[in-house]
């Protein structure tokens, strides 16, 4: 085996970790600010973001929207029309007055 030949150092995992952290040493450089504040920070956003999609996505499952949509509908079909507590003082269309 020659010395210059080695194994595979370059796997995906590794170049996405490598690329990570080389684009957190850039941000943390051009906001002037420490290394691990601004992983924290990015962490800290990300799982923030997380919560909220997840809330929304349970919030507009279509299998849930589609309950709550035949549960209107069937409540609709249920419930005879209300007459008004307060008659009109206009006559309706082929009503004397």
């Amino acid at each position: 085996m020659s010395p210059l030949s080695r194994t595979s150092t370059f796997s995906p995992a590794g170049m996405i970790a490598w690329l990570l952290n080389l684009a957190t040493r850039m941000l943390a450089c051009s906001l002037n600010m420490p290394e691990p504040l601004v992983h924290n920070t990015g962490v800290f956003v990300f799982a923030h973001v997380q919560a909220v999609e997840t809330s929304v996505g349970r919030t507009l499952c279509p299998i849930r929207l589609l309950r709550q949509l035949r549960y209107l509908l069937q409540s609709r079909r249920r419930r005879p029309a209300r007459r008004s507590r307060y008659p009109s003082t206009h006559p309706r269309k082929g009503e004397l007055p």
